[in-house]
């Protein structure tokens, strides 16, 4: 079976939904707001600019989810997908997702933003396999640690080259769809790799490989 892979944050969303619950958060007065902004606003430029330290930016979004109950958690989570995702879900991307489907393929959404954050919003796109940074769990509790390798960078790669042997699945004519230049080392390895509202970066290294340049938006 054809895989289709997507990018979730700015390529199936309008938005990032891993800076997006940190307003959540802010805005809910759940944390400090004023620091937890200054610090959450400071990983995604660190991210856009490709410098992010994953592991330091997982300590930092996972912390609540380890000193908070699981019920308080979901019902947050409810909260955030109704006033922050469902006005940035992207209806031309939900169409890709369904052309693919249509057509035999396997979706996959293969996200750097943690499992917590991005499950549900799979769920409400209709896709059932993602491969995501992963959270810690013990007792029916998140721990507020990162486990397994994050799903970023090269690490989609890693993430995703273990699923695919687990799946008996391959990248033969695969397609991968991203906005972001931290995408490249995926981008590079499928057969049909399309840029989707690119960054400058990945825009520029798409017109030069030939990729395909598209907008959901």
């Amino acid at each position: 079976m054809r895989l289709a892979l997507f990018d979730l944050d700015n390529t199936l969303l309008a938005g990032d939904s891993d800076h997006a619950w940190g307003e959540f958060l802010c805005q809910r007065g759940l944390v400090d707001a004023d620091s937890y902004r200054a610090r959450n606003d400071a990983f995604y430029e660190d991210y856009l600019q490709s410098r992010l330290d994953v592991l330091a930016y997982q300590d930092f979004c996972q912390e609540l989810l380890g000193r908070s109950a699981m019920s308080d958690l979901e019902g947050w989570h409810r909260e955030f997908m109704a006033s922050h995702i469902e006005p940035i879900i992207l209806a031309k991307g939900e169409a890709l997702i369904r052309q693919h489907r249509d057509a035999g393929d396997r979706v996959v959404i293969i996200t750097a933003t943690n499992r917590f954050i991005t499950a549900p919003i799979a769920r409400r796109l209709g896709v059932d396999t993602l491969l995501a940074t992963e959270c810690e769990m013990q007792d029916g509790r998140y721990t507020g640690r990162c486990i397994d390798v994050p799903c970023f960078q090269d690490g989609k790669v890693t993430r995703l080259e273990r699923w695919l042997a687990e799946n008996r699945q391959s990248l033969d004519d695969s397609y991968f769809y991203s906005d972001s230049r931290n995408d490249m080392p995926l981008l590079s390895r499928v057969s049909h790799p399309v840029a989707v509202d690119p960054d400058p970066i990945l825009r520029e290294e798409a017109l030069k490989r030939g990729w395909p340049v598209i907008s959901l938006r």
